[in-house]
């Protein structure tokens, strides 16, 4: 079974740094400080997600049926990935005010008329 490098440190969360590279081959080893790609600070989840998403392309309809979920958990997965890349204001400021209107949608507790004003901007 392939062994994934960690980004994330298991015990406080921190971003981790790699502090040593060796040749399998012939046993060459470089040590230093080496950043990760910033798609190694992704978890498990977020990897598959951002996998999924490319597969298909960004077509949300196709994301939702093979995940089996839901528009608003689309939306709420690709924030997760897009704050984890280290997008975080911009993730916040376009997106959790729209999953929160489509998930109140979805649930039945504003009209598609409301969710659409809110959506545009416009004051309700």
């Amino acid at each position: 079974m392939k062994k994934a490098v960690i980004g994330i440190c298991p015990v406080c969360d921190n971003k981790l740094k790699v502090t040593q590279l060796s040749c399998r081959r012939c046993g060459t080893t470089i040590s230093g400080e080496f950043e990760l790609d910033k798609f190694d600070h992704l978890n498990k989840e977020q990897k598959y997600f951002a996998e999924i998403f490319i597969k298909n392309r960004g077509n949300i309809k196709e994301i939702e049926k093979e995940l089996g979920v839901s528009y608003p958990t689309v939306r709420k997965f690709l924030d997760e990935v897009i704050e984890a890349l280290g997008y975080r204001e911009e993730a916040k400021k376009d997106s959790v005010n729209q999953t929160d209107i489509l998930d109140k949608l979805s649930k039945g507790l504003i009209t598609s008329e409301k969710a659409l004003k809110l959506l545009n901007g416009e004051e309700v």
